[in-house]
């Protein structure tokens, strides 16, 4: 009785403290009572749970930080613990993070970045004068002369012109607007922001965005976040994962039938196949993307990673207008680069641009607009891209550190790239495609019928199954194909070329002697 009027009490209180005018304290405590259970404990629905939450966000799989990946970090706490495994240590091979698997900053870079983070270092005789003189214009440019503050929602405007000239030396002269530069948290961001502005309607008259399969998970996931509809078109695995026009042709025409066609986006070099798209190749896609009616999206991050023989580079802008006014005048593009691959490997620091070829003036001023509500990229970020957009020049100090250690950095990857390829294709029921370029391989399994029916009674993909055996009995963590996409019957696993060469043979062996015992225990 005591109890009851002292709840009484306090909701009357309550009462007079919150505006629920019109509500006696009676009615008042029984909107605050909670649900009672089966057990008698009391229980209130939480406004957001799974019912209740974006029904696009929990569409959204990311294989390339998914199980595989949590069960990883899960075994690396065992070993610390104490638990006993059948090896020491974990090898993450799973994501294209340079530094974490032992590459060493570029010296000017990072000595840059250090100056413009602490300028006080700039009376300090240890850097370099180039150093020195990219640290202060940096600091000029930035609000207050300090990184920590605010750029334009596009861009600090000095290396927005950096980036201009940039893709103007390589693309052989051909002209770029920094007003057509948007820098960006990464390209992935960039990425991401252009999906926005092409996504509408409902129904059939829904959004379809073209994407290759295999593809970078990011794209799947921005589309069944935005509600989109993915158009999968498919690489040919027989031919080196080269594009066959031939097949957007079948993926658009299938598309019209449930959606509207608005995009197409392109991987160059590919993630997660490796494969560098020949100039043929450039022009088909760009008369395609004309004929009909696409907003191009290329994704250039890895332009600086080709290794292969006779493989080059070809930006699609430059491309474009090398075609002449008839595709250069109409064909709407935007193309990505990052910071985060290439020879810098600079994935932490989250710098990026994106430059947007004949967008429409109103919605370029959307864009503006959609940019600004995060206010700006990461300053960093933006520092780190100035530097990879205007490295130091032949007649300064920092010249032939920074050459040596760009050239170190790419020979060696190319020479990790062979090295995968021909080890992997040592192994019975293992084929390795050329690892033309990118920080992967993408090797096709050829697994028993035993173990796809094993993997089907744990309700796992045969490859899922593959790589989770893979991790508890050997340490090394890969992807599987399927997170990435890939062919009805096919299996595959994706992983990266970047852990030091000793490490990557330890990686190559363990794959080696996990897959002949995963045969002869399935066979």
């Amino acid at each position: 009785m005591v109890g009851g009027l002292f709840a009484f009490a306090l909701c009357t209180c309550l009462l007079v403290q919150r505006p629920f005018r019109g509500l006696s304290a009676e009615h008042f405590c029984e909107l605050q009572k909670p649900n009672m259970t089966e057990n008698g404990l009391g229980h209130r629905e939480r406004v957001l749970n799974v019912d209740t939450m974006n029904p696009n966000v929990k569409r959204i799989e990311y294989a390339v930080r998914g199980p595989i990946v949590q069960r990883a970090v899960q075994i690396e706490k065992e070993l610390k613990e104490g638990v006993k495994k059948p090896f020491t240590e974990v090898i993450k091979a799973n994501i294209g993070d340079a530094h974490a698997m032992g590459q060493k900053p570029i010296t000017f870079f990072r000595q840059v970045i250090a100056l413009c983070a602490y300028p006080d270092l700039l009376e300090d005789d240890k850097f370099p004068e180039d150093a020195k003189n990219r640290a202060r214009r940096i600091l000029q440019a930035c609000g207050g002369g300090s990184l920590g503050a605010y750029s334009a929602s596009s861009g600090i405007e000095v290396i927005r012109q950096d980036v201009a000239k940039y893709i103007e030396k390589r693309d052989s002269g051909i002209p770029s607007n920094p007003d057509d530069i948007y820098l960006s948290t990464g390209a992935s961001d960039a990425i991401v922001t252009m999906l926005k502005l092409l996504t509408s309607g409902e129904g059939k008259t829904r959004t379809g965005v073209m994407i290759s399969i295999p593809q970078y998970p990011l794209y799947s996931a921005a589309l069944a976040e935005l509600a989109a509809v993915q158009i999968s078109y498919y690489l040919d695995e027989d031919k080196c994962w080269s594009l066959d026009v031939n097949e957007l042709r079948r993926a658009v025409k299938a598309a019209r039938e449930h959606c509207n066609p608005r995009a197409l986006c392109i991987i160059n070099p590919g993630n997660p196949t490796g494969q560098v798209q020949n100039r043929q190749c450039i022009e088909d896609v760009i008369r395609f993307a004309a004929e009909e009616h696409l907003f191009l999206m290329a994704d250039e991050v890895y332009q600086d990673n080709v290794y292969m023989e006779g493989c080059q580079f070809h930006s699609f802008k430059k491309v474009l207008f090398e075609m002449g006014s008839e595709y250069s005048s109409v064909v709407e593009l935007a193309s990505f680069h990052s910071t985060s691959k290439c020879y810098m490997g600079e994935c932490g620091f989250r710098g990026g641009y994106m430059e947007v070829i004949n967008m429409d003036p109103d919605v370029k001023l959307q864009l503006t607009k959609l940019v600004s509500v995060q206010l700006c990229p990461s300053i960093p970020g933006q520092a780190l891209l100035d530097l990879v957009v205007n490295p130091p020049q032949p007649d300064e100090p920092s010249y032939a550190t920074f050459i040596k250690e760009r050239t170190a950095n790419l020979h060696i990857l190319s020479e990790k790239a062979k090295m995968t390829e021909q080890v992997l294709n040592t192994v019975p029921g293992i084929h390795c495609n050329p690892v033309q370029g990118a920080m992967y391989t993408f090797p096709r399994l050829t697994l028993p019928e035993k173990a796809i029916n094993a993997a089907k009674e744990q309700e796992q993909a045969p490859d899922m199954f593959y790589c989770m055996k893979l991790l508890e009995e050997m340490g090394i963590c890969l992807v599987p194909g399927s997170g990435f996409g890939q062919r009805d019957g096919t299996y595959h696993f994706r992983m990266t070329i970047l852990p030091a060469t000793e490490k990557l043979k330890i990686v190559l062996e363990k794959i080696r002697e996990f897959h002949k015992r995963f045969t002869e225990e399935f066979s």
